[in-house]
């Protein structure tokens, strides 16, 4: 893949180019430092994009739009990247040479016109497409709990800490959505087209000066600040272990557990923390997986995943109520056997084939190839022939320093009590 990265003051245009698709694939990143109580009416403003623009007056007329254009696709999400959170346009259209000539461009003015021209008139959105908009959002923060997996993340994370971004409910906040209205939402809309850091990314198979003179003339972002903090949280002291619970009306419980990461250099956070993970609980060969699940019986699922950005590794598990004390004992068994490297070569090369074989699905998605080169300006990740490269040098002595770094500190237990029989 060549990639080509061009300077436009406001923003920066990404230009990574393959003929591995038939489409041209495009991603416009905003982002700013995460404020808890502007959640919610970024979520708001960013479903509100897809309703309707001043030239497109319903979704329905967008719909059609997006039909003329090939069938193109146009979506808005939102995510948060430590200290960030961020707002993504997604534009996927038919490259032209299965198309015709300009319709590329044409999808592009396209998406433009969903970001640059919204439904405002006098300075305000359209309160029917607001209250909409805020009727779906209120219907998924008031249903939080049905999801009682990530519900008990969530609420693991702020007994965490309850300061930091990691804790904060990307959902949103029920108050906050409150005080949205036509007026309020402008003036956010306004301060993020004017204030974000905004990165394009494009993917596909083109000429790199007939993008970069399509974005150059259509894509009129003008930032005036850059506001720029660390991306990665700081580190939270760890001291002795803290259990939490909560009931909720289940049959089955749902165990989320936190474990702290002090002191990681970039190698260690991006390779052999990688590989720690896999054998700890990252699939059906790991430990958690073949002694807490298989040979005990003590959960239905079991699995660990680092959240390299916030320093944090966490574990989650579903399992009986009854067995909640067995459950962390063993999960701890686990991370003190890690650190005194009862695991063997096989099982860094199980782990680091899984690695592979994760790298070479990379490449079989628009989407995650983006996001690769996504991490790689904001954070500096390697590439992903330099990833094949490192983590084929983490060694067992380098997975131990790391496994003696990673400290438990908060288990938080949502205690089904609804009786199976019932």
């Amino acid at each position: 893949m060549d990639y080509v990265v061009k300077e436009f003051g406001s923003y920066k245009l990404h230009m990574i180019k393959t003929d591995k698709f038939k489409t041209i694939s495009v991603k416009v990143v905003f982002r700013r430092p995460i404020e808890k109580d502007k959640i919610t009416i970024r979520n708001v403003l960013s479903d509100l994009f897809m309703q309707s623009t001043n030239k497109y007056a319903t979704k329905r007329d967008l719909t059609i739009k997006a039909q003329d254009l090939y069938a193109c696709e146009v979506s808005t999400s939102n995510s948060r990247l430590g200290n960030y959170i961020t707002t993504t346009f997604h534009l996927n259209s038919l490259n032209d040479k299965y198309t015709e000539e300009g319709n590329f461009k044409e999808a592009v003015k396209f998406l433009c016109e969903i970001i640059f021209n919204p439904d405002i008139k006098d300075n305000k959105f359209n309160k029917e497409k607001i209250d909409i908009v805020k009727a779906s959002c209120r219907s998924a923060l008031n249903s939080l709990k049905e999801d009682s997996a990530n519900y008990s993340l969530v609420r693991m994370f702020e007994e965490f800490d309850n300061e930091a971004p990691c804790s904060y409910r990307l959902a949103g906040y029920l108050d906050d959505l409150d005080k949205i209205n036509e007026s309020t939402l402008y003036e956010y809309y306004k301060d993020m087209i004017e204030q974000d850091l905004v990165d394009v990314f494009v993917l596909g198979d083109f000429n790199v000066d007939d993008i970069s003179n399509i974005f150059r003339e259509v894509f009129k972002v003008r930032t005036l600040k850059r506001v720029r903090i660390p991306y990665i949280l700081d580190e939270k002291n760890v001291g002795k272990k803290r259990e939490f619970n909560e009931k909720i009306d289940n049959s089955q419980s749902k165990l989320s557990i936190a474990c702290c990461l002090n002191g990681l250099s970039e190698y260690e956070r991006n390779y052999v923390l990688t590989l720690y993970n896999v054998i700890l609980g990252g699939g059906c060969d790991s430990k958690l997986f073949k002694e807490v699940r298989e040979e005990n019986s003590l959960c239905y699922t079991v699995y660990s995943v680092p959240n390299k950005l916030d320093n944090v590794l966490i574990i989650q598990a579903g399992i009986d109520k009854d067995n909640y004390e067995k459950t962390v004992k063993l999960i701890e068994k686990n991370l003190d056997d890690m650190r005194k490297g009862k695991f063997d070569e096989d099982d860094i090369s199980i782990a680091r084939e899984y690695y592979l074989t994760a790298l070479e699905e990379v490449l079989e998605s628009t989407d995650r190839i983006i996001d690769n080169y996504l991490m790689m300006e904001l954070i500096g990740t390697d590439t992903v022939d330099r990833k094949r490269e490192m983590i084929c040098k983490v060694t067992k002595n380098e997975i131990i320093k790391v496994a003696k770094k990673v400290k438990l500190d908060t288990v938080f237990l949502l205690e089904g009590v609804k009786d199976e029989r019932d």
